[in-house]
């Protein structure tokens, strides 16, 4: 049985695994961009953020109605659930497929048709966190943001994802104001490729409650002493961060030093499918690799159930967090 965790750090449109994405493209008259899975998967040697990018939003295509959305869903529950995932608070990008012709609405009711039932049919239970493409414009986001006012009853938070350099979190001010005037809650990719200087301005200008990456922050001291006063989680993605080279090798993340100062840590999958494994194997390579112990993997474990977004339901977190200190290895 693996280690309870919650996954806070997950893009659902990341799980698309070679077999479903042609599945889909069949389904839906698509041609993808590679003529089969093995093709495919040799495109996974990404050079940089933008390389994966590219690919990531070139499958989507074949993402088109209510079903093909369940499916991805189901298809990642199972999973994650199989691999000691607890609690899923799961990315969406709906701008990426707003831009192909596909409606909001349809991205929303396929998820839910299987979020909505993730407790009973996988043990998971879900939220759901819209991520605005920081590539696209604010005005684009802020209309994002007023076609999901129908489906807010679904939606947790908002997020900011996508290219990160050159598109500081500043540009996204009004709706990330507008967002918290919803009730929504607020977290935004940040110091995985861009400075630290980001995570300081997704704190100050978006107000963001959690920082998703934030790699970078040891460059900045002050602002780790920051991070840790504040109780700021960080979900931290080795995985990606090794295949997109924003670390030479896994053995470099500064995850133990993290840890270490007091920072709120917690390991995600990111993209899985492009990435090489979902959250327990994620896990256990940063064990691996790291000679993590059992007490720093239950350090981790309990971090990502702190810093879920449970305030709603403190009973649950706590039979979670006591899931973690009840497990055996």
């Amino acid at each position: 049985m693996p280690l309870p965790i919650a996954e806070l750090h997950l893009h659902i449109e990341g799980t698309l695994e070679p077999e479903l994405a042609f599945a889909l493209a069949a389904r839906n008259g698509v041609t993808l961009p590679h003529a089969d899975t093995d093709a495919l998967r040799r495109a996974y040697d990404f050079q940089d953020l933008r390389s994966f990018l590219d690919l990531y939003y070139a499958l989507m295509d074949g993402l088109r109605t209510e079903q093909d959305f369940a499916d991805l869903a189901d298809a990642y529950l199972a999973r994650a659930a199989a691999q000691g995932v607890r609690h899923a608070e799961i990315f969406f990008d709906p701008q990426a497929h707003t831009q192909r012709g596909v409606e909001l609405g349809t991205v929303v009711e396929g998820l839910w048709r299987v979020l909505g039932r993730s407790e009973e049919r996988h043990g998971v239970s879900p939220r759901l966190i819209m991520c605005f493409l920081r590539d696209e414009s604010a005005d684009s986001a802020l209309a994002t943001l007023k076609a999901a006012e129908p489906y807010l009853d679904r939606i947790t938070g908002v997020g900011l994802d996508s290219a990160e350099v050159g598109h500081p979190p500043a540009k996204f001010r009004e709706v990330y104001e507008a967002a918290a005037a919803l009730g929504l809650r607020r977290v935004a990719h940040a110091g995985e490729e861009g400075p630290p200087a980001y995570i300081t301005e997704a704190l100050d200008v978006l107000g963001v409650e959690r920082v998703d990456h934030g790699l970078r922050c040891p460059e900045d001291p002050a602002l780790v002493g920051r991070l840790v006063r504040e109780r700021v989680p960080l979900t931290l993605c080795p995985l990606s961060n090794a295949r997109l080279r924003a670390v030479d090798t896994l053995a470099d993340p500064p995850l133990p030093a993290m840890l270490d100062a007091g920072l709120l840590c917690t390991v995600n999958s990111d993209a899985p499918a492009y990435f090489g494994g979902y959250a327990g194997d994620t896990l256990d390579a940063v064990r691996r690799t790291l000679g993590l112990d059992e007490e720093r993997l239950r350090e981790l474990a309990r971090n990502s159930f702190l810093a879920s977004f449970l305030d709603d339901d403190e009973e649950r977190r706590a039979r979670y967090l006591a899931e973690v200190e009840a497990y055996r290895f």
